[in-house]
């Protein structure tokens, strides 16, 4: 066997991991967040608005769509958003990838987007990642990716020929 074939074989096992750290961790997360939905909440006194019913949510290119999503802010020196809580089937779209996932949380203050349950991510060109959990980690552009079904994360990369 030749001494380059480990290397090789350990990062075409890494490949999948690496997809989702391309697209969706270019993300500028302080562009301007537009939402629409079927029906929205205001809940003041709790400091959070409850969108439901064809939720979408944009930021630039970013794009989130689930069944209803909470968003939680601040109001101190202005509004702020802190938190969104989407569930009962997320999609994320960014340029060519694609996500779902049962459950998102994106924290603005962290800036990291964690897809739970069922995680699915797709990029035009046939990869593909399954795993239970991802964390996308916009500011350092490090996506980390476990639990896949039967506790392991699975995958699909295509090779390009030359």
């Amino acid at each position: 066997m030749n001494k380059l074939a480990p290397a090789a074989i350990a990062l075409a096992l890494l490949a999948p991991a690496a997809i989702a750290a391309e697209g969706f961790a270019g993300h500028d997360s302080n562009q301007a967040v537009d939402y629409a939905a079927d029906r929205i909440e205001l809940q003041d006194k709790a400091q959070r608005v409850v969108l439901s019913g064809n939720v979408q949510i944009t930021q630039g290119d970013l794009t989130l769509r689930a069944p209803r999503t909470t968003v939680s802010y601040s109001n101190q020196g202005g509004l702020k958003i802190q938190r969104l809580d989407a569930a009962g089937g997320v999609y994320v779209r960014r340029g060519d990838e694609t996500a779902r996932g049962d459950v998102a949380v994106y924290d603005f203050n962290a800036r990291v987007i964690t897809m739970l349950g069922h995680v699915t991510l797709q990029r035009a060109g046939g990869d593909t990642l399954n795993s239970g959990r991802m964390v996308i980690d916009l500011k350092t552009h490090n996506t980390v990716t476990d639990t896949g079904p039967g506790g392991r994360v699975t995958g699909t990369f295509s090779v390009k020929g030359k």
